[in-house]
C-alpha cells in the first residue's frame, strides 16, 4: 500500500522509486501484485507516467489516512521534529518573512530545509511529496490540497528618491518579461495597460528593488518588501490609490492528516503573519 500511494502521488513508477528506497522494476512488481490480489487496474500506463484509474482514487483515499499515520510511527512521530520539515515559496517573501517567523521552531529542535520557485512548481512539488508545505501566491485547485489564507500582500507603484516624471511614461522595472505585478497594477489602479515593455528585467523583486533605488525606473512592489526604504525617503510611492491591488498568500499542505512538524512549521506561521 505504501508503494502504491507513492505511485499514486507522483504519478510515475519511475518518480515514485527513489522515496521508497526501490528499484524501478521492484516497483512496479508490487504495482503489478496489488493489482492480481485486488482484481483491478490501478493505473493505466503511459509515455510519460502513469494515470489513475477510477479504482486507485478510490482506494487511495480509504488508505492513505492509515499508511501515513504508520509511517509517522515509523519516523518516531512522538518527536516532532524528527524527520526535517520541507518548506517551499516565493524567494522573497520566504527569506524576508516567513524564515524570521520560525526562529523559535528552530531554536526548539526544527530541522528545516528550504526551497524557493514558482507557484504552479511548487505545487506540482507538494503534490508529490518533495515539500511538506508550500507558501503559495494563488490560491491550489484541486482536492489533494489544504490551503490556509495566510496575509495579504499590498502593491505599491515606487520611483527612486526625488523622482519627478510621469510614472506612466518612466522606464519599467519588472520582475518577468510580461510584466505580470505591473500589469495587474496597471490595469486595477490605472484602467489601462503597461504603455511599453520592460527597461530592465530582473528575476527576483529584491534586484527590482535595487534597481529602482539605483535610478533605473519605477516598479510595482509589495509593500512588505520595500517598506523600510519609503520610511527613509530612498523610494517614494508614486500613488496612493484607495484600493491598492492586493494579493492573498497561502499556506498549503496536502489534504491528509499532516505530520507534527509541518503542523507546528504551519502554525507559527498563521500566529505570526498577524503582524505583517
Amino acid at each position: 500500500m505504501r508503494t502504491f500511494l507513492a505511485v499514486y502521488r507522483a504519478g510515475s513508477l519511475t518518480g515514485a522509486a527513489p522515496s521508497l528506497g526501490l528499484s524501478q522494476p521492484t516497483v512496479t512488481a508490487q504495482v503489478r501484485s496489488l493489482e492480481d490480489q485486488l482484481g483491478r487496474q490501478l493505473f493505466v500506463r503511459r509515455a510519460r507516467g502513469v494515470t489513475p484509474t477510477p479504482a486507485a482514487d478510490e482506494l487511495a483515499t480509504r488508505v492513505a489516512p492509515h499508511v501515513d499515520a504508520l509511517s509517522d510511527v515509523a519516523l518516531g512521530s512522538a518527536d516532532p521534529f524528527a524527520a526535517p520539515v520541507h518548506l517551499a515559496g516565493p524567494a522573497e517573501l520566504t527569506t524576508v518573512r516567513v524564515l524570521p517567523a520560525l526562529a523559535g521552531l528552530v531554536a526548539s529542535g526544527l530541522r528545516l530545509r528550504v526551497s524557493f520557485g514558482l507557484a504552479d512548481d511548487l505545487l506540482a512539488g507538494l503534490a508529490q511529496r518533495r515539500f511538506d508545505l508550500v507558501v503559495s501566491t494563488i490560491r491550489p485547485r484541486g482536492r489533494g490540497f489544504a490551503a490556509t489564507p495566510l496575509t495579504d500582500e499590498e502593491f505599491v507603484l515606487v520611483g527612486p528618491r526625488g523622482f519627478d516624471g510621469d510614472p506612466r511614461t518612466a522606464p519599467l522595472v519588472a520582475y518577468a518579461e510580461d510584466l505580470p505585478i505591473i500589469r495587474r497594477y496597471w490595469r486595477s489602479v490605472l484602467g489601462v495597460r503597461p504603455p511599453a515593455g520592460p527597461a530592465v528585467v530582473v528575476p527576483d523583486l529584491r534586484g527590482v528593488l535595487t534597481c529602482v533605488l539605483a535610478g533605473f525606473g519605477v516598479s510595482v512592489l509589495p509593500r512588505y518588501l520595500c517598506a523600510a526604504e519609503l520610511a527613509a525617503g530612498d523610494l517614494v510611492a508614486l500613488l496612493e490609490p484607495e484600493e491598492p491591488p492586493i494579493n492573498t498568500l497561502f499556506v498549503v499542505s496536502r489534504a491528509e492528516p499532516c505530520r507534527a512538524g509541518p503542523a507546528a512549521v504551519r502554525d507559527a506561521l498563521l500566529a505570526d503573519a498577524a503582524r505583517w
